[in-house]
């Protein structure tokens, strides 16, 4: 087990969020170039409309991978604040009565008292090792916690 300022740090996942703020700069530098080197339609350049529709559509992508590179899990001795990419839910320890991270899972499932699975993006398959140490830190803060068995 972790020591315990180690035990309650944030999970968050590593390849994930190194992938989404590449991809920003990418999209971002994309635009730029689209915008400022290629000469547009017949090389009269870009209408307004052109301009401020390209842009809209590179700020949502943005704007997603934002939501992706920023999943993590917060915890401290109640519980833990889970923020997947849609969604930010909280959870009292007790409420988690198991952690499951199957061989075909892409990420952690939370097994819940009321009998629903809930999916934790902050830990990732794609991790590899990494992600194997943080379930067994997981499942450590469960077990510590409340009622808990795990399956990985």
């Amino acid at each position: 087990m972790a020591s315990p300022k180690g035990l309650y740090e944030p999970f968050a996942p590593r390849f994930v969020r190194y992938m989404a703020w590449a991809a920003v700069v990418v999209l971002v530098g994309g635009l730029s170039i689209v915008l400022y080197l290629a000469p547009g339609t017949g090389g009269a350049g870009y209408s307004a409309g052109n301009v401020v529709g390209l842009t809209l559509v590179v700020l949502a992508g943005c704007v997603f991978l934002w939501r992706q590179a920023t999943v993590r899990a917060t915890v401290d001795t109640t519980g833990i604040k889970v923020r997947n990419l849609f969604w930010v839910r909280t959870y009292d320890w007790p409420h988690i009565v198991a952690v499951t991270y199957g061989s075909g899972d892409p990420w952690v499932m939370l097994e819940l008292s009321d009998g629903h699975r809930t999916a934790m993006m902050a830990i990732q398959r794609s991790d590899g090792r990494y992600a194997a140490r943080e379930v067994e830190r997981l499942d450590s803060l469960v077990t510590l916690h409340g009622e808990s068995h795990s399956t990985h």
